[in-house]
C-alpha cells in the first residue's frame, strides 16, 4: 500500500517517487512541532501514536542537513529533525478547488511573509544558476547533469528493463537457497574427477530455470561468452549482503516503531571457520506481543575493548538502532567468552545507563552461571554432558535402551524411574537442576553406554558403538565425577549450576594433595565466582526494575494500599508519555484492581495486562509495562513469538560448519519475512553497476567440455 505525503499541496506518494517517506515522531513535543509546521487543522486533535501510525512526510519537506544515510539502501532522519519546507500558498490561486488536506487559514501578514520568502528564495536560486551557467557554459558538470536527471527521471530503456528482470531472477534464486538452507557450493573439489565440470548449487539452479523456459535467463545465456560465469562469487556475495540487509531492515523497522528494545546475544558459533556472535532483539510489536527476533551475526573479536566498540558501532551505525531506547542487555556465552561480554555490557552501561544488564529467560540461572565461571576443568565436564544427551537423542532406539536400564535400576522405586525416563526424553541439560539429575542418572548412563559398546548381538553399527565407548570413558573419568559432585553441592543453595574448564594440572599435582587440589582449584573459585556473579547480575538498577512488577494486577491486588510503585518507576520517568500525571494514573490503576469483583480473575502476567481492552486509558502504565516486558529476564509468554532463537538453533544444528553463511542464515531463520525484490535490484544497481551494466564476470571461467 503506497504512502501519501501528509504535507499540504504535496501530491507525492511512495509508488511514484524514489524519495524517502518518514513517520511522524512519537515524541509529543517534536510531533507537535511537525503538526504546527504542516498547518493542517485536521491533524491537531490526533495523538502522536495515531500520527505515527497513519501519516508520513516525504523528504522534500526537510532540509538536507536533517537527513542522514546510515547505509546506501536506507535513509533516516536525525533525532531532532523538524520539517520546515512547505508550500502553504499555491492553493490560494485556485480558491474553488477542494482539498483533502485541510490547510489551516493563514492571516494576511503570514501570507505576505510566505510569498516574500518564496520570492527571495527564487531570486537566490536564479542568481546561483546564472553564476553556475557563466562559469561552466562550455563544460557542464556531472553534478548539474545529475540534478537535471533528478528533476526529470528518464524512462528505462528496453536493455535496462531486461537487466532488472535478469537481476530479479538472480535474487529469487539466492532467496530460495537461503530459505531452503541450500549451500552455495556444490561438490568438494576433491570429489570431482579431473577434467569434469560440475556447477555449484547456484549455477545449477540457474541452469535449471533456463531449461524450464525462463526467457530472460535464456536470452542472457545465448549472448554470453562460453567461458563466462553468470554470477561470480564476488557478485553472489554482494547480492547476498543486499538480501540480508533488506530482510533485516523489515524487522528493525518494527523495532524502531516499537521505540524500546533489548539486545541479547547467544553463544559464539562457528560460521565457515570464523567465530560469530548471534544477535537477537526483544520488542513489543503494535499488537502488544513480546517478540524475540534474530537480526544477524557479529564477527567475534578476541580483544574485549575492540569487541565492545564494534558491537556498538554495528548496532547503531550499520543497523540504525538508537541505543538511547535500549532498556536491557543479556549475553549467553560459555566460560571462555563470558569475561569479554561483561566488558561489552559495562561499556554499554557507561553510555546508556538504562540498558540494564540482566539474565536471559531462555537460559536457566544455573546454566547461565555455569557458562560464566572461569574455573579450569568444568567446561569439559559440561561439554561431555551435552554430548551424552545428544547421543541418546540420535534415535528412539537409543532412548529405549536407556529406559530399559533405568527400569532395571529403579525396580524398587518405579515412580522415580518413571520421572527419570520422562526427563531423559527432554533436553534436560538446560534445566536448573541438571547436576542433580545427572547424579541420579550417572549409573544408568554408564551401564547403558557400556552395554551398547559391548553388545554381542551387533544391534549397533560401529559408529554408535565407538561413540558409546568414548562417552563411557569420559563419564567414568575421576575428574568428571568430582566436578559434577562439587557443582551439585556448591550450587544447590541457588539451584544455579556452573560451567568450568578442565584444570591445566601440570606442576599443581606435584604440590597439592587430591583433597587440597579440588578444594583450591575447583570448589573455592567456584563459590567465589558464583557469589560475585550474583551480585553483578542482580544490580541495584536491575532490582529496581523488577520492583516495577508490582504494576501487574494480580500482584497489585495482594499488596497493601501504598504509593511505592511511583518511586520504583522513577528510573523510567523519561520514557513516559505524561510523567506529570503518573501519580494520579497509578492511583486509578490501584483502585481498578483493589475494588474488583470477587469473581474477576486478575491478569497475572505483563502479557495479559498489555492485552487488557482498556489499557490505553492508562498510557503511563502501558509504557512502563512495555519497557518491563522487553527486559531479557522476562519470559516470552507466547512461544510463537520466540521463533528467532529456535530457528537459529535449528539452522546451526542442521548445517555443517563449513557450509554456514551469515547471509544465508538470516534468510533461512527469517524465511517468513516479506521481501521486496524491486528494492533489492535497485539497490544492487545503485551500489555495484551502472543501469546498463550486466552482473557478469569475465575473470572467472567455466571449464566446459
Amino acid at each position: 500500500m503506497p504512502n501519501f505525503c501528509a504535507a499540504p499541496n504535496c501530491t507525492r506518494k511512495s509508488t511514484q517517487s524514489d524519495l524517502a517517506f518518514f513517520r511522524f515522531p512519537r515524541d509529543p513535543a517534536r510531533c507537535q512541532k511537525w503538526v504546527e509546521n504542516c498547518r493542517r487543522a485536521d491533524l491537531e486533535d490526533k495523538t502522536p501514536d495515531q500520527l505515527n501510525k497513519h501519516y508520513r512526510l516525504c523528504a522534500k519537506h526537510f532540509e538536507t542537513s536533517m537527513i542522514c544515510r546510515t547505509s546506501p539502501y536506507r535513509t533516516v532522519l536525525r533525532d531532532n529533525a523538524i520539517p520546515t519546507i512547505f508550500d502553504l500558498t499555491s492553493h490560494l490561486n485556485n480558491p474553488h478547488s477542494r482539498h483533502r488536506k485541510r490547510i489551516k487559514e493563514l492571516s494576511e501578514d503570514e501570507i505576505r511573509t510566505l510569498k516574500q520568502k518564496k520570492i527571495d528564495e527564487t531570486s537566490e536560486q536564479e542568481q546561483k544558476h546564472k553564476e553556475i551557467n557563466n562559469s561552466n557554459a562550455q563544460n557542464p558538470s556531472a553534478e548539474e547533469v545529475g540534478e537535471e536527471q533528478d528533476e526529470d527521471i528518464l524512462p528505462l530503456t528496453l536493455e535496462e528493463k531486461e537487466n532488472k528482470e535478469y537481476l530479479k531472477s538472480l535474487f529469487e534464486i539466492l532467496i530460495l537457497m537461503g530459505k531452503q538452507n541450500i549451500p552455495l557450493d556444490g561438490h568438494e573439489a576433491d570429489e570431482i574427477p579431473e577434467g569434469l565440470f560440475t556447477p555449484d548449487n547456484f549455477q545449477a539452479l540457474l541452469e535449471c530455470r533456463i531449461n524450464s523456459g525462463e526467457e530472460v535467463l535464456r536470452k542472457r545465456f545465448e549472448t554470453t561468452a562460453v567461458n563466462t560465469l553468470f554470477c561470480s562469487k564476488t557478485q553472489q556475495k554482494q547480492m547476498l549482503e543486499i538480501c540480508e540487509s533488506c530482510i533485516r531492515e523489515e524487522t528493525l523497522r518494527e523495532v524502531r516503531d516499537s521505540h524500546f528494545f533489548s539486545i541479547i546475544t547467544d553463544d559464539v558459533v562457528d560460521i565457515a571457520g570464523e567465530e560469530h556472535l548471534p544477535v537477537l532483539v526483544r520488542f513489543v510489536d503494535e499488537s502488544h506481543n513480546l517478540r524475540e527476533e534474530f537480526v544477524g551475526f557479529l564477527p567475534y573479536e578476541a580483544d574485549a575493548e575492540i569487541l565492545a566498540m564494534k558491537f556498538h558501532t554495528t548496532i547503531t551505525e550499520k543497523w540504525g538502532l538508537n541505543m538511547e531506547y535500549c532498556r536491557g542487555q543479556a549475553y549467553i556465552v560459555s566460560s571462555g567468552f563470558s569475561s569479554k561480554m561483561k566488558v561489552v555490557a559495562s561499556r554499554l552501561l557507561e553510555k546508556y545507563p538504562q540498558a540494564v544488564y540482566t539474565l536471559c529467560s531462555s537460559c536457566a540461572l544455573n546454566m547461565w552461571l555455569a557458562k560464566s565461571v572461569p574455573v579450569t576443568g568444568v567446561s569439559v565436564a559440561l561439554g561431555t554432558i551435552e554430548e551424552v544427551c545428544s547421543f541418546f537423542h540420535r534415535s528412539p532406539q537409543l532412548l529405549l535402551e536407556l529406559d530399559n536400564v533405568i527400569s532395571i535400576l529403579f525396580q524398587n522405586n518405579e515412580e522415580k524411574g518413571k520421572e527419570l525416563k520422562e526427563i531423559c526424553h527432554s533436553q534436560w541439560t538446560g534445566r536448573h537442576d541438571a547436576f542433580e539429575i545427572l547424579v541420579d542418572l550417572l549409573q544408568a548412563l554408564v551401564l547403558c553406554l557400556d552395554g551398547i559398546n559391548s553388545d554381542t548381538n551387533i544391534r549397533w553399527n560401529n559408529c554408535i558403538a565407538g561413540r558409546a565407548f568414548i562417552l563411557c570413558s569420559a563419564v567414568t573419568d575421576f575428574d568428571f565425577i568430582v566436578t559434577i559432585v562439587v557443582l551439585k553441592n556448591v550450587l544447590s543453595f541457588t539451584r544455579a549450576f556452573g560451567k568450568f574448564r578442565r584444570a591445566q594440572q601440570g606442576n599443581l599435582e606435584s604440590q597439592l594433595t587430591s583433597e587440597s587440589y579440588y578444594k583450591e582449584a575447583l570448589s573455592v573459585p567456584t563459590v567465589e565466582h558464583i557469589i560475585q556473579e550474583l551480585k553483578d547480575i542482580f544490580s541495584e538498577q536491575h532490582l529496581k526494575a523488577l520492583k516495577c512488577l508490582s504494576l501487574v494486577p494480580s500482584v497489585m491486588g495482594q499488596l497493601k494500599f501504598n504509593t511505592s510503585e511511583e518511586h520504583h518507576a522513577d528510573m523510567y520517568r523519561s520514557d513516559l508519555p505524561n510523567p506529570d500525571t503518573l501519580s494520579a494514573e497509578l492511583h486509578c490503576w490501584r483502585i481498578k484492581w483493589k475494588h474488583r469483583g470477587k469473581d474477576i480473575e486478575l491478569p497475572s502476567t505483563i502479557y495479559e495486562a498489555l492485552h487488557l481492552p482498556d489499557i490505553k486509558f492508562f498510557p503511563n502504565v502501558y509504557a512502563l509495562l512495555k519497557v518491563l516486558c522487553i527486559l531479557p529476564v522476562m519470559k516470552v509468554e507466547n512461544e510463537r513469538y520466540e521463533n528467532g532463537r529456535k530457528r537459529l538453533k535449528a539452522y546451526l544444528r542442521n548445517t555443517l560448519t563449513d557450509q554456514r553463511s551469515s547471509n544465508l542464515a538470516l534468510l533461512n531463520i527469517n524465511f517468513d519475512i516479506k521481501h521486496d525484490l524491486d528494492l533489492m535490484v535497485d539497490t544492487y544497481i545503485k551500489l555495484y553497476t551502472n543501469k546498463s551494466e550486466l552482473p557478469i564476470d569475465n575473470s572467472e571461467t567455466i571449464q566446459n567440455t
